[in-house]
């Protein structure tokens, strides 16, 4: 029983194989099946997501022609910082990475700003985030975090807020001096 599917299907796929071989530059122009329909809802033109999911499938196939890889090299790509901070920064970097993966997510560069005692909201951790992923992956690299900390403005905000709560500190401390002489006049 399961021989005569298995042979149904090498048939089928002869048979593809035979139309195709017979007709080449119709391959070229024609969308797989599963796809067609994403097509035609975009017009005539392959849309974008249709060209991603054709490479996807040609990955998979294994026809897929490899990409040229840049190989990142921290000190030589930022020469504003030295040795010393490129190391700390690779090993601050480790340490809010929990996911052990390579790169910090949402949660974890929250985490990261809360520590360095700067919390940001959602949507400011998210803008973060976007300002410098170039991989639009939704999480940061390495070599993304360097930029961030490379002049962004958010490391401006984040000098302003720190200065803010010293300047509400002082002033907190000088009203608490003055309500001490207050007190003291009148006892």
């Amino acid at each position: 029983m399961a021989s005569e599917e298995l042979a149904k299907k090498l048939q089928s796929r002869l048979a593809a194989a035979e139309e195709t071989e017979q007709s080449p530059e119709a391959e070229q122009d024609t969308i797989p099946a599963q796809f067609q329909e994403l097509d035609l809802a975009c017009g005539d033109t392959p849309s974008e997501l249709a060209t991603k999911l054709n490479r996807r499938l040609d990955i998979n196939d294994g026809n897929a022609p490899s990409r040229a890889t840049r190989v990142f090299n921290a000190y030589t790509e930022f020469k504003e910082f030295s040795r010393k901070q490129i190391k700390d920064m690779e090993a601050m970097f480790k340490r809010y990475d929990t996911g052990k993966d390579g790169f910090i997510d949402l949660m974890e560069l929250k985490l990261m700003m809360e520590k360095l005692g700067a919390p940001q909201t959602h949507l400011g951790l998210k803008n973060m985030i976007k300002e410098v992923d170039e991989d639009f992956d939704g999480k940061l690299s390495f070599r993304e975090v360097q930029a961030l900390s490379q002049g962004s403005k958010f490391e401006a905000e984040i000098r302003e807020e720190k200065e803010e709560r010293k300047k509400q500190e002082v002033e907190k401390k000088e009203r608490q001096a003055a309500f001490k002489q207050l007190q003291s006049a009148f006892c």
